[in-house]
């Protein structure tokens, strides 16, 4: 088969169209012909040159959340089946003989290449409504955006919620889930463009943190009041202390990702007094990956795609994605001969 393998660390450079041996379904597992897969600034880009946080063995390929057609299965998968379209989770069980859980385009290789194998149970099928593109863009980050304003801040209708980088993949997905739940949403992002775009999204307000106070602007618009959650993925030193400071007595953040650079000052006095709670997860469920299909099927959830590309043009989909001027997700697509498709 096709795949992009990097042998080195480094630029765009290092991702190499190559011919490898096809991928054969161990016992439970399942091959996926894929048909799309997206690009991840940190699942990606961070991997591709060489600053995630886990170790990655070379050579590799990337792709964190390929979505395809099920074309072989292996012993004991009695769920999938050849012809299924299905879309995949990151997070994978141990295949026999191999050690602890792995993440699919980090520990394993993932879904830059032409098939893919995972476990039967880290696939989920994907609704007559949606295509490939659709379902690859949804199922990345609107679980976790369910786990973590669901789940995790126990958002309801009658709340406030500041939405951090509310035009990238996680808070615009973010910025439509909370809409559904039924709360007001205020979207913050980091220039007039991208607070359009978040606007786009359904948010009820929205506030450029880059040329506006933060904390003022949300004060503002909720009477001096605060928001009752802050979904905050950004994690920049300089906005995280405005963010929280936007909550409300008895306010929660939760946050997944740490863009911005991860390190952040805390006002440990305020979080004491007004009672505020800090969460941090990344555990979401497989009924939250459900939940998120059957939500963009029925129109509660737009999969906002910036463009799509070819696989062979995957470095020029990592130079675009890293010059930081798109919004919506980029997705690289493969075409497969007819017996592929279902």
């Amino acid at each position: 088969m096709r795949a992009v393998v990097i042998h080195e660390f480094g630029e765009p450079e290092v991702l190499r169209m190559e011919t490898v041996p096809a991928p054969e379904p161990a016992a439970g597992w399942v091959t996926i012909a894929v048909h799309a897969v997206s690009v991840n600034r940190t699942l990606d880009l961070a991997v591709r040159a060489g600053r995630y946080a886990r170790p990655v063995r070379l050579p590799h390929v990337l792709g964190a959340d390929p979505s395809g057609v099920v074309v072989a299965v292996g012993t004991g998968v009695n769920k999938r089946r050849v012809g299924d379209r299905v879309v995949t989770s990151p997070f994978l069980r141990a295949a026999s003989g191999t050690q602890g859980p792995q993440l699919l385009g980090v520990q394993a290789w993932g879904g830059y290449a032409e098939f893919v194998t995972v476990p039967e149970d880290a696939t989920y099928l994907i609704p007559s409504a949606l295509d490939f593109p659709q379902a690859t863009v949804v199922s990345r980050h609107a679980p976790m955006a369910f786990h973590l304003l669901d789940a995790k801040a126990n958002l309801s209708a009658d709340e406030w919620v500041l939405v951090m980088g509310a035009s990238g993949g996680l808070g615009g997905v973010g910025v439509q889930v909370a809409k559904m739940i039924g709360a007001k949403v205020i979207a913050g992002a980091g220039s007039d463009e991208r607070v359009a775009s978040a606007m786009s999204l359904g948010a009820d307000y929205a506030i450029n943190y880059r040329s506006s106070d933060l904390e003022a602007e949300v004060m503002r618009i909720t009477d001096g009041r605060g928001v009752d959650v802050v979904y905050e993925n950004v994690s920049d030193p300089v906005l995280f202390p405005k963010a929280l400071a936007s909550l409300a007595r008895g306010g929660r953040l939760v946050t997944a990702g740490s863009h911005g650079g991860g390190t952040v000052p805390l006002d440990v006095s305020r979080l004491y007094m007004k009672q505020l709670t800090i969460m941090g997860s990344t555990g979401q469920t497989p009924s939250d990956t459900e939940r998120s299909l059957t939500a963009a099927a029925d129109g509660f959830i737009r999969a906002d795609i910036h463009t799509t590309l070819p696989l062979e043009a995957c470095s020029e989909a990592h130079r675009l994605l890293e010059a930081g001027e798109v919004f919506g997700k980029i997705v690289l697509t493969i075409t497969h001969a007819d017996k592929y498709h279902a």
